[in-house]
């Protein structure tokens, strides 16, 4: 029964890839059950798999985001925390998703949820938005862009992420690596990919600061540098672990 079994799954994994190869099967239907993400930088990821592409926040190059390639790509639906420029900026292609609500889009059921994007109760830089969604098999939770603490009825909302997007920098309106690692040990996501800091010199015009920050108040935790792109198979291990992108 056990060399039976064996042989299906290889037959059926043969035959996926030979699909895949003759260009039958687009790569994001063959990942069904897992996902590929692309850093395009600051907060912009494409996400790839289930049979969609999910593009978060994309910007102009300004601000914290200045002398960065604009990611002009298409997508399915796009996610945005905002309309500022550097969060929700319509230089890609695709339906853009930037007021809370319930969608259904791309085979997805998309949830935004409205959340102060400042620590003023939105009195500075107004109202953000956190996403959550179900793709390729994973729990996504972006919170890309806001530097508000989590409510109660956001924990529920939220539950335990698979991955959970969020911004590291600092500033105005985006977390501290301290307030970054406080919402991971509130929600104990799977896997951590931090966003919105700086690499290298900081850009005139911006407030944000690194990732050290949040990587030393995340001590103990295990990093892997993955590059621009890697992919995640669900289910994923249920220990937490922070992903760098570059």
């Amino acid at each position: 029964m056990a060399s039976a079994t064996k042989l299906s799954a290889s037959l059926a994994t043969s035959s996926a890839a030979l699909l895949l190869g003759l260009g039958l099967v687009s790569p994001a239907a063959s990942q069904a059950n897992g996902v590929t993400i692309t850093s395009y930088g600051h907060s912009a990821l494409l996400i790839q798999g289930g049979g969609a592409r999910v593009l978060l926040n994309p910007f102009k190059a300004v601000g914290c985001a200045a002398g960065l390639a604009e990611p002009r790509v298409g997508a399915d639906v796009i996610l945005a925390s905002s309309r500022l420029l550097d969060e929700g900026a319509p230089v890609a292609s695709g339906p853009l998703l930037v007021n809370p609500g319930s969608y259904r889009m791309a085979g997805l059921q998309l949830e935004g949820v409205a959340i102060p994007h400042d620590r003023l109760g939105g009195r500075r830089f107004g109202m953000a938005t956190i996403w959550r969604w179900k793709q390729g098999g994973l729990d996504f939770t972006h919170l890309g862009g806001t530097a508000a603490g989590l409510r109660p009825e956001d924990r529920v909302l939220l539950g335990r992420p698979d991955v959970l997007v969020i911004g590291v920098g600092g500033g105005a309106k985006v977390y501290t690596g301290a307030e970054a690692a406080e919402v991971v040990r509130e929600l104990q996501p799977r896997r951590v990919i931090p966003v919105q800091y700086v690499s290298g010199t900081t850009p005139a015009q911006c407030d944000q600061g690194g990732l050290q920050p949040f990587l030393d108040a995340m001590a103990g935790t295990p990093v892997q540098r993955v590059g621009r792109s890697f992919s995640l198979a669900a289910p994923l291990s249920d220990n937490t672990e922070i992903k760098v992108m570059r």
